[in-house]
């Protein structure tokens, strides 16, 4: 395994645990500020709606898991292949159950740090 295909598992395992444990600002600072989240039913949107999303979840837990199918590295570009499956447990209401895939694109920035640069979740 390549540093930077490490570096690539380390930022998904960090924005799992980040997201465990609510820690937006860990979350936020794994992705690039000109992000792009693609979800089924919806535009695309970027990291302020993102940033909105993750305030209206604060309350809620969640529990998941990464299995990163796929890590193809092309010089400060990398795409992952991830299945992820997550459990989130709202304060009051029904636990909701997610699994599904997701194609990434991160980028390399010139200080080495790998970000999230677009995002295609097929969650369901």
């Amino acid at each position: 395994m390549t540093d930077d295909e490490r570096a690539i598992r380390d930022l998904v395992a960090t924005w799992m645990k980040a997201s465990e444990s609510g820690d937006v600002q860990t979350v936020l600072s794994l992705m690039a500020d000109d992000v792009i989240f693609m979800v089924p039913g919806r535009e695309p949107f970027g990291k302020d709606a993102f940033r909105a999303a993750l305030e209206t979840m604060k309350n809620a837990g969640m529990t998941g898991t990464s299995d990163i199918r796929e890590i193809n590295l092309a010089g400060d570009w990398a795409y992952i292949r991830n299945y992820i499956e997550i459990t989130i447990t709202p304060p009051a209401g029904n636990v909701m159950r997610r699994s599904g895939y997701t194609l990434s694109i991160l980028r390399k920035q010139p200080n080495g740090k790998w970000v999230l640069w677009r995002d295609a979740n097929l969650i369901a």
